[in-house]
């Protein structure tokens, strides 16, 4: 046996500290190489961290919610005579492979199940029933449930709709092999209702100054957790730099979601993910950015920073909160580049894959609200970006088109823009760009 030092790993040459969130593993425990021991969060992103080494658990060092500096030890493992370690560099989880160019085909990344090879080494294609997380995905799921559900051929919106009985509402095993079961034996399914909340994962704090003003029962006091913090400073930070100015726009999507009607079912069924309104979103946002390259700047003191390329950030909400992970070089990706980039940041994010490059570098972002059912919101810049798009949800309403009564898939989107550089005569030519982009779909577009 030999010990082997666990440390906290550098997740970029930015990064000089990290917090222990949570131990996949108490001391005692035996554990494989490269399965999920840690989860750790820093001021760019939260990561799974796989063991260096098979063995047993032999001593935490760091607890969880604590904040060390990186190569710090935080734990100790007693290896079986002969096993390999990794090397505290390689104790980062890998970058992701570089996207297949636009228009060929591309696996999407699975978390692997514990002790199996990293999707990174794999070739294996992805699960067709339960494909890829999808955008609007309402919890994570691990790696063995996953196994399961493509095992027994159960998709992702049959997945969601199983009550789970974990921490913050997950569901476990134990859940879905109950549900296997009662299914197999002709069982009722699921009640179809509204999604599952996002789990709370600011924990109780034992607080005395405000546990006086906020007594209990009658009020709980919570910690925000690392995003939550990290969060709230830029959103002060970008209200306290950028002059807000808001324009809303409504957009006819009865083409877009005509087209998307007809190419659903073949798309899933060749991607392995759904094909959503947020590729045809974004696909017309990067050909407007390139037309009104103004709106993809920043601004430095009196100077401006044109942006000759496009990094599109997509909001992603996360079981930690809201993560902005980027779409590098979007201007040259096709539509099915784009679709397919999103999917893999998506997933990436709600698996704790994502790299600090995945989440730095935008220079236009999309909230997109509306697959929560949000009709119209005023989203707030992400700095040091001078613009931001917040898409409202698709819905069915009556409109008049010359002179007469027709249903048509309308939404609403909102952007919020920099008024330092950004007036309201480009900021409305912009937004008409992408709603002419949107209106006018090619419908002949590959997807």
């Amino acid at each position: 046996m030999a010990r082997i030092d666990v440390v906290m790993p550098q997740m970029g040459e930015s990064i000089a500290e990290g917090t222990v969130t949570k131990w996949h593993k108490k001391v005692g425990d035996r554990v494989m190489k490269d399965e999920v021991l840690l989860e750790i969060s820093t001021d760019k992103v939260d990561s799974e961290i796989p063991s260096p080494a098979a063995g047993i658990l032999s001593q935490i060092v760091v607890q969880e919610q604590e904040t060390v500096p990186v190569q710090t030890v935080i734990a100790h493992i007693e290896s079986e005579a002969g096993a390999p370690a990794l090397a505290a560099d390689e104790m980062v989880p890998p970058p992701p492979a570089k996207a297949a160019p636009a228009g060929t085909a591309q696996a999407s990344a699975v978390p692997p199940a514990p002790g199996a090879v990293p999707a990174a080494a794999s070739h294996a294609a992805p699960p067709k029933a339960v494909g890829a997380t999808r955008v609007a995905a309402q919890r994570f799921y691990s790696p063995l449930v996953l196994s399961i559900a493509r095992t027994e051929g159960i998709g992702l919106d049959e997945l969601e709709a199983i009550p789970g009985t974990g921490e913050s509402g997950r569901l476990t095993k134990k859940d879905l092999l109950a549900y296997v079961s009662s299914r197999a034996r002709g069982g009722p399914a699921p009640a179809a209702g509204s999604p599952a909340p996002p789990p709370i994962t600011a924990k109780p704090v034992d607080a005395p100054e405000l546990r006086a003003k906020y007594p209990s029962p009658a009020y709980d006091i919570l910690q925000m957790n690392n995003v939550m913090q990290k969060m709230a400073q830029h959103m002060i930070h970008s209200v306290q730099t950028s002059p807000h100015v808001a324009a809303v726009h409504e957009v006819d999507m009865t083409t877009v979601a005509r087209h998307r009607s007809e190419h659903a079912a073949e798309f899933e069924r060749r991607e392995g993910f759904k094909l959503t309104f947020t590729a045809y979103i974004a696909y017309a946002v990067v050909q407007a950015l390139k037309k009104f390259p103004l709106v993809n700047s920043s601004v430095e003191g009196d100077k401006i920073i044109k942006k000759n390329f496009v990094n599109l950030g997509i909001a992603v909400a996360s079981d930690n909160g809201l993560i902005v992970p980027v779409i590098r070089h979007a201007e040259e990706k096709n539509f099915l580049g784009v679709a397919r980039a999103i999917n893999d940041l998506a997933q990436r994010t709600r698996t704790k894959k994502l790299t600090p490059d995945d989440i730095t570098g935008g220079t236009f972002t999309i909230s997109n609200f509306g697959v929560f059912g949000t009709v119209m919101g005023t989203p707030i810049i992400s700095q040091p970006q001078v613009a931001i798009l917040g898409t409202g949800a698709v819905r069915k309403r009556v409109v008049v088109i010359n002179d007469a009564i027709a249903i048509r898939s309308i939404a609403y989107f909102t952007m919020s823009f920099d008024h330092r550089i950004i007036d309201g005569a480009l900021g409305g030519m912009f937004m008409e760009e992408i709603v002419r982009a949107l209106e006018q779909f090619d419908p002949a577009t590959k997807v």
